[in-house]
């Protein structure tokens, strides 16, 4: 019989729990770690930026669509991602990069716009005065107006009933209306500013078919007769820029083109800006067809380079 008492049992015990984790950690702190270089990155970039290219981003942001609905030169017809290349990565507009030079000259222009603007309205203001102290141009003051554009300071010579500056389909002018220039006439030559001239008339046409002489004719002719008297009132010849006739085609009163007050002389005092995109060919000229701003409501473009060549109107 065999004796059990002596006998050895060994007894294996396997132990449960958790099993090896692995490297999963490592991959989640690391996409962490990288999502926060992006975010300090992009953070680092915004603060290098101007205001007005970050205001641009926060506007894109708040309507994605608006750039695609309102165009222009930085949305669908760009040829680029990059317009223009260049290794310069702060660039907004090809390899243009504005430096402090450029701050201070655009500076400088504001300055000079705010310094013009406010020699046309201290000019707009001696003119209004001298019609309300002088005898002869407090008869006409009624055809007298005075207002500031986007192009400079204008000053109009309406027509009323029974009171015309020009006599019936000719460019002769009335007495009175010769006199209104002369006293006109040596105010407006105080400043350095470039004149412009435009001749208006009503939409009653001459007999024929439009071959012979017509309001056309007649308002350049009108406009010219109005150069011809302010210099020889005083106003310096090389002063005159543009002398243009624009028919009916810019009525005063829109729902009247027969209206006496349509038949008019507009004198523009212009501006060093409108002055510029005469002589450039801008696309910005528009005679004589704005309304009357107020000064805080004027905004200026930037400057215009000098050109090399001039042109005038009719």
């Amino acid at each position: 019989m065999v004796d059990h008492s002596n006998q050895i049992v060994i007894k294996k015990i396997k132990k449960g729990g958790h099993g090896h984790h692995g490297g999963a950690w490592k991959l989640a702190y690391a996409d962490f770690v990288t999502a926060m270089m992006a975010f300090f990155l992009l953070m680092w970039l915004l603060g290098t930026t101007e205001p007005a290219f970050r205001q641009g981003i926060a506007e894109y942001f708040k309507d994605p669509w608006k750039p695609s609905l309102q165009g222009g030169p930085n949305t669908g017809d760009a040829t680029s991602v990059i317009k223009g290349g260049g290794e310069d990565i702060t660039q907004s507009e090809g390899q243009i990069k504005l430096t402090n030079e450029g701050k201070q000259d655009i500076v400088g222009e504001a300055a000079e716009s705010e310094k013009e603007m406010e020699q046309l309205e201290a000019l707009k203001e001696k003119i209004e005065r001298m019609i309300e102290t002088s005898p002869l141009l407090q008869q006409f003051q009624s055809q007298l107006k005075i207002d500031i554009t986007q192009e400079g300071l204008r000053i109009q010579i309406i027509d009323s009933e029974g009171r015309p500056m020009f006599n019936s389909a000719s460019a002769r002018m009335e007495s009175y209306a010769l006199e209104i220039l002369h006293q006109i006439a040596p105010v407006i030559n105080e400043l350095p500013n470039k004149i412009s001239i435009a001749g208006h008339t009503d939409a009653k046409p001459f007999p024929g078919s439009g071959q012979g002489y017509t309001n056309w004719e007649l308002s350049a002719d009108r406009a010219n007769s109005a150069r011809k008297e302010l210099i020889k009132s005083g106003l310096k010849e090389e002063k005159m820029m543009r002398v243009v006739g624009l028919s009916s085609s810019v009525p005063y009163v829109n729902e009247d083109p027969l209206a006496a007050t349509n038949r008019r002389i507009s004198i523009i005092v212009m501006n060093k800006q409108t002055a510029e995109e005469i002589i450039t060919g801008g696309s910005k000229i528009d005679v004589s067809t704005q309304e009357p701003l107020e000064k805080e409501s004027i905004k200026r473009s930037d400057a215009v380079q000098p050109a090399k060549k001039t042109e005038s109107g009719l």
